[in-house]
């Protein structure tokens, strides 16, 4: 009996797409753990930018405490704590820049986790 050449064709092609389309266990779990790194990064760049944050917010309340403690003190003193202070701001903004630096770079590493899928 012969067999139809075009049903047969389509068939063939249809069986090797269905084979090819899947993606295998292994490439499953791949993208799965890839996903998840991404996933474990995104979390890490958060916790940078709140520990930053914190850190930052530290500093800032103790320059407002020095400026406050000083508003009693001689002018050599004042002059001395607003110093201390103005520096305990720019660290603060350091630290902000500092902690968000980080955490871009960990969001990156996770944008290309995700893009090596």
């Amino acid at each position: 009996m012969k067999m139809p050449i075009i049903p047969t064709m389509i068939a063939a092609a249809a069986y090797t797409f269905a084979f090819t389309a899947c993606d295998s266990r292994q490439e499953e779990a791949r993208e799965d753990a890839l996903e998840q790194k991404a996933d474990a990064l995104e979390n890490r760049a958060d916790a940078v930018r709140k520990e930053g944050e914190a850190a930052a917010d530290a500093n800032e309340n103790a320059a407002d405490r020095m400026r406050k403690e000083s508003k009693d003190n001689i002018e050599v003193e004042k002059q001395t704590a607003e110093a201390q202070a103005d520096a305990a701001e720019d660290n603060a903004d350091a630290i902000r820049k500092a902690a968000e630096r980080k955490a871009e770079a960990l969001e990156e590493e996770a944008h290309q986790n995700r893009k090596a899928k």
